[in-house]
């Protein structure tokens, strides 16, 4: 049997006298192997229908997010199929107690992070992303945001909750901007800016600057002195960090933020007096040598700022409001 080919062999050991062991264990590896094989080959339907399970749900979770990409309207079928979405929340809600004092472990970050993965599917379709909003889902995720342990399954949680935001964000529409402006996303964002690890900063940066390309967005920041240097001053924290920890990424944000920024005249304006100067000589000019795009916005962000004045009406300057 030594020169049997490995299939031929494995089948006359079940006739072997000698080979009474491999043949009792041969039917159980290849009955967990049929399992393991079918379980893949479960329909993204049937597990949709098992997140409704408690008992399957956890396997359920794993595996739609794992396939997201692949299966085609999965989020109208989560949307739509009974109990799914309200499975999904119980999820979410389930991890508020471990928030604050901060006890979230590994897995239930991963368990709770799959779940959100799926949230991200249809806030990412076009037609389930408006009914997740008018359905208030992002407040459902605030929490997360808002925590401030900086231990891994915390980090986890939000840059996952940031992406579900980013999803939206992503499509220029402003009825989402409405939406999210009508919340308390700005300072969430901001707070990630300031404490987050460099990824979770960059996803965060990038949700603000999708709101302030947006004309409501920029409106809404440069209506008070008070939001508009709450923006600039996390962005110039930012800078001068990354003036030690040089990240490319996150710079192009940061500076899209600022040249977006300087559209308004008000806020051109103060920038004269509060942009940081190491984005004015060439602190960074070899963190962006490989990026001609953000160069280019940096010099256009200069010349905005350096340029000539433009005259503001008296009494609508950013120092003013401030005064009074």
């Amino acid at each position: 049997m030594a020169n049997l080919p490995m299939s031929l062999s494995m089948n006359a050991a079940a006739f072997d006298g000698s080979g009474g062991a491999s043949s009792a264990a041969s039917p159980s590896a290849a009955a967990a192997q049929a399992a393991n094989k079918e379980r893949k080959m479960i329909s993204p339907e049937q597990l949709v229908l098992d997140l409704t399970n408690p008992a399957l749900r956890e396997n359920a979770l794993l595996e739609l997010s794992k396939k997201r990409e692949i299966f085609q309207d999965l989020a109208p079928l989560l949307w739509n199929s009974f109990g799914t979405i309200a499975a999904l929340l119980q999820e979410i809600v389930s991890i508020y107690p471990v928030l604050s004092p901060p006890n979230l472990t590994p897995a239930q970050s991963n368990r709770v992070c799959n779940a959100l993965a799926l949230l991200q599917c249809v806030a990412s379709h076009p037609d389930t992303r408006m009914l997740f909003l008018n359905a208030h889902m992002p407040l459902y995720l605030y929490p997360f945001l808002n925590t401030t342990s900086k231990s891994r399954p915390f980090e986890y949680l939000r840059l996952t909750s940031l992406g579900v935001i980013g999803a939206l964000v992503k499509v220029d529409d402003t009825d989402v901007i409405s939406f999210l402006l009508s919340t308390e996303i700005i300072p969430l964002c901001l707070r990630t800016m300031e404490m987050g690890s460099e990824l979770s900063k960059t996803v965060a940066t990038f949700i603000v600057q999708k709101i302030l390309l947006d004309d409501v967005g920029l409106d809404y920041i440069c209506t008070t002195a008070e939001r508009f240097y709450a923006v600039g001053r996390v962005l110039g924290n930012m800078v001068g960090a990354l003036a030690e920890q040089p990240s490319s990424r996150l710079l192009k944000h940061i500076i899209r933020c600022y040249l977006r920024l300087s559209d308004n005249p008000r806020a051109c304006d103060a920038l004269r007096g509060c942009l940081p100067d190491i984005l004015r000589d060439a602190t960074f000019s070899g963190c962006l040598r490989e990026d001609p795009t953000t160069r280019r916005w940096l010099q256009q962000l200069l010349h905005n700022v350096q340029g000539p004045r433009v005259a503001l009406q008296a009494g609508t300057g950013f120092d003013h409001m401030l005064v009074n």
